[in-house]
């Protein structure tokens, strides 16, 4: 017979491909898939039945069983089709409880080649198992096909019917359409509840809950939950228990409950080891480590990671390994660690990151920048500032798209619910009209209230979001030490403010500050004490500085100062009021008696002639340089600064160097400064 379903032989890239999808369905799902719609059926065979609870309790013991039963099933002399049919249906929802993919869909294709009948429970069952445990796109469409064709074959309202209503709703939600798998099994479910059918209602629950989860409906999907851990417990189900217990812990864990989520996941865990389940122990861990992170228990989170990590990278899942590394980095970041921290973020956002799950890789981008940083590389942390802020601003949309259409798929719902019960009062009782009149009113009512709240919600969103630019914005311009401009925004005002210059022609001086011996004082106080000079020597000079004035960290202790609109002689008693100032800072005196702060400065002025802002730099560095020369805590402008000024500077520039004897001009450079420190 031809099979319901494709098996094309697939490229590498092709796999590649699956296998992505494939994690990125998985993990976001809870890590596991549970079987249940292809449960669903009662399996008429002898022992089929047993074997189904058999597997919700420990699939490896019952796929050990099957093989046998199989084996001699079919080496008996008259094999019985149907009945090996359904222990190869029985057998592939064992291989889907325990992750194995590839062999859920043998069993499923075997079963069905000796099961024709496409009415058949055993057929349907078969049908199911193979569709759940595909994840590659093409696949996902013929299953889904092949799905609905079946299920236009089956009587409406009939139990197998409902099943395969539950499975379309799976791969509805596999292929992204929360809309739509909401509408299928809030269906199934309600028609489970009013056909008093129980097996269905759980399953239908069990598939609806995560989908909730995905459009933030968490109080619903908790409530769902529930209902099938309660039935699970009832059949002693240890394996769908674990399962359900992850599941529950990563609802609680969205909600932001990270205690709770932390119960639940011991809960899950505790599970797995009784079964010696490795992957899910792994998968608990892993989740684990996530919520303790957010507990600030970074020492209990390091070792769920490490194990994680070991159990994933025995088992060759590569991909999952690199799941682990986005948390590992944070653990290194709050241990100071950049460099390790930087490594593990690279391997996890190789490929540009198309082995994460797309939700968290925006973090890890923001965690990569914030590595950056600490390391001192502000032209890749700003990259990489730049790529979290547009990944998290598509994940916005595409998060608030999903819930708009999560909401207009449960109204529609509800509202062919209600089209169907005001047909059946018509066809029942006429007087029921003014009945049925009230009822439309109510839910006119209803449809305005929900689509007054769509409107303030999406509103809500537009303002979180701008305001989540507007704060990445500064960041991204920002020195996080000193709260003063980076290198990169007082760059551009220089640069600004020198265009201005030349095309006002009012004159610009810029100035390069920089900290005197400023590594011995990292050496002998400590590098909080060298912050605390660096946040000190910034808030001082800020609040002494004229308003046009702006001062920007350059790199190290290094400080870039814009004077716009201000002669060689104004410029050189500013900087000899903030070198005063400097000297006499109180912060650190009471615990730091014998420290002393000071300060050197070179200064540069605009010529008649065009410059660029790396030339003017060039010449306030040299006078910088002569600076330290001549003994630090000194103010040195250049020669060519001098020669371009006026003759009332000049004079002034005299007075000042005679009453102070700290600013001079420096000599004009014969060759490049030498490299200098503190």
């Amino acid at each position: 017979m031809a099979l319901p379903f494709p098996t094309p032989r697939r490229p590498a890239a092709r796999v590649l491909l699956a296998a992505v999808v494939l994690l990125a369905a998985t993990l976001f799902n809870g890590g596991v898939h549970s079987a249940r719609a292809a449960a669903c059926l009662a399996l008429s065979p002898p022992g089929a039945r047993a074997l189904q609870d058999l597997t919700g309790r420990d699939p490896k013991k019952a796929i050990e069983a099957l093989k046998a039963q199989i084996e001699t099933a079919e080496r008996a002399v008259h094999p019985d089709e149907a009945r090996i049919a359904a222990l190869y249906a029985v057998e592939a929802q064992a291989y889907s409880l325990l992750e194995l993919d590839e062999q859920a869909r043998s069993a499923a294709l075997k079963g069905l080649e000796l099961a024709p009948i496409a009415t058949d429970s055993t057929h349907v069952s078969l049908q199911i198992a193979y569709a759940e445990n595909v994840y590659d796109s093409d696949r996902i469409d013929a299953a889904l096909s092949a799905l609905e064709k079946a299920r236009s074959l089956q009587l409406p309202g009939s139990r197998a019917d409902l099943c395969l209503q539950i499975a379309i709703g799976l791969i509805q939600n596999r292929r992204g359409r929360a809309d739509l798998a909401i509408l299928t099994l809030t269906q199934a479910y309600r028609a489970g509840v009013a056909q008093a059918i129980p097996e269905v209602r759980v399953e239908a629950a069990s598939a609806l809950s995560p989908v909730m989860r995905t459009v933030g409906d968490f109080k619903q999907a908790l409530a769902l939950n529930q209902e099938d851990i309660d039935w699970e417990l009832k059949h002693n189900a240890t394996l769908t228990l674990s399962v359900l217990y992850y599941l529950r812990g990563q609802i609680f864990s969205e909600m932001r409950d990270y205690n709770a989520a932390l119960e639940q996941m011991e809960h899950a865990r505790r599970l797995s080891v009784e079964l010696e389940d490795q992957q899910g122990i792994g998968f608990a861990d892993l989740a684990t480590c996530r919520v303790r992170l957010e507990l600030q228990q970074l020492t209990a989170a390091r070792s769920d990671c490490e194990n994680a990590t070991r159990i994933f990278t025995s088992s060759h899942s590569a991909d999952i390994v690199k799941e682990a590394q986005p948390l590992l980095a944070r653990l290194d970041l709050a241990e100071g660690n950049a460099d390790r921290a930087l490594m593990r973020l690279n391997e996890a956002l190789s490929e540009d990151g198309a082995q994460l799950q797309p939700r968290r890789v925006p973090d890890a981008y923001e965690l990569r920048a914030r590595a950056y940083a600490m390391l001192q590389k502000y032209p890749e942390a700003y990259r990489d500032l730049r790529e979290y802020l547009k990944r998290y601003m598509a994940g916005i949309e595409a998060e608030r798209a999903q819930q708009v259409a999560s909401l207009r798929a449960r109204f529609e719902t509800d509202r062919e619910i209600e089209r169907n019960n005001l047909l059946q009062r018509e066809l029942a009782v006429a007087d029921e009209r003014a009945q049925r009149q009230k009822t439309e009113l109510h839910w006119v009512v209803i449809c305005g209230g929900v689509a007054v709240m769509v409107i303030a919600l999406l509103l809500y969103l537009l303002v979180i979001n701008r305001r989540y630019r507007r704060r990445l914005i500064r960041l991204a311009s920002e020195d996080s030490l000193t709260g003063l401009p980076n290198r990169g925004r007082i760059a551009a005002i220089a640069k600004e403010a020198l265009a201005t210059a030349f095309a006002t022609r009012q004159p610009l001086c810029i100035a390069l500050i920089d900290l005197d011996r400023f590594k011995a004082i990292n050496d002998r106080f400590g590098h909080a004490t060298g912050d605390r000079v660096l946040r000190d020597f910034a808030g001082m000079a800020t609040a002494s500085l004229r308003p046009r004035d702006t001062l920007g960290r350059w790199g190290g202790e290094e400080f870039l100062l814009v004077l716009p609109d201000t002669t060689l002689d104004v410029a050189v008693r500013v900087l000899d009021h903030l070198r005063l100032q400097a000297g006499t800072m109180p912060s650190l005196a009471e615990e730091h008696p014998d420290l002393r702060v000071s300060i050197s400065a070179g200064l540069a002025m605009t010529a008649e002639e065009a410059c660029s802002l790396d030339e003017i730099v060039a010449q306030a560095d040299h006078a910088l340089y002569e600076a330290k020369n001549a003994g630090r805590d000194l103010v040195r402008y250049t020669a060519e600064s001098f020669h371009a000024a006026s003759t009332a500077v000049r004079r002034a520039l005299r007075e000042c160097t005679e009453e102070t004897n700290t600013s001079q001009p420096s000599a004009p450079p014969a060759r490049p400064p030498a490299a200098r420190t503190g």
